[in-house]
């Protein structure tokens, strides 16, 4: 079961990239709970993957000399949905549908795959933890800068569809 959850129904196997896969499967499946529960729902599921991602990441890697193999991409999930939560809260907010919303989606991807990939400042600490715990944190980190970043180009948009 560790396996499953850690990557993510075996997504974490497909190559290249498969960090990115990760990142692209968290995208459609937060469209898919978000679809069927709602902000709130989606909200509780991406509070719940950290825990589970973390048992699994461990469990997965027990007995493995590597601390983080690239078939793991449960954490990609984990900081993915972080980078999306300012995105489906404005959708829930303003009572619209979530893809109307695509260019703060496009924004939660690309920021967070580079965060995920170059790692600056808190996000590489964590990652030299070389634990499962650095596992999910360095993405934690990353999906937390990238929903600032999300969160400013969206001020910076509406702002300007407001003074027009």
């Amino acid at each position: 079961m560790s396996k499953i959850i850690a990557t993510v129904f075996g997504v974490g196997h497909l190559r290249p990239a498969p960090g990115t896969w990760g990142s692209f499967a968290a995208l459609v499946l937060a469209y898919a709970i978000y679809q069927l529960g709602g902000f709130w729902v989606f909200a509780a599921a991406t509070i719940a993957v950290i825990p589970l991602g973390y048992w699994a990441t461990q469990a997965m890697t027990a007995d493995m000399p590597d601390h983080d193999p690239s078939e793991i991409v449960i954490d990609e999930v984990a900081g993915q949905w972080i980078a999306l939560m300012p995105v489906l809260y404005g959708a829930h907010f303003v009572d619209s549908p979530a893809l109307d919303l695509w260019p703060g989606w496009v924004t939660a991807f690309i920021g967070f795959r580079l965060f995920d990939i170059t790692k600056p400042w808190l996000v590489g600490r964590a990652d030299r933890r070389n634990t499962a715990w650095g596992v999910m944190l360095d993405d934690i980190w990353a999906g937390v800068f990238t929903a600032s970043i999300v969160i400013f180009f969206a001020i910076i948009a509406h702002g300007i569809m407001f003074l027009s």
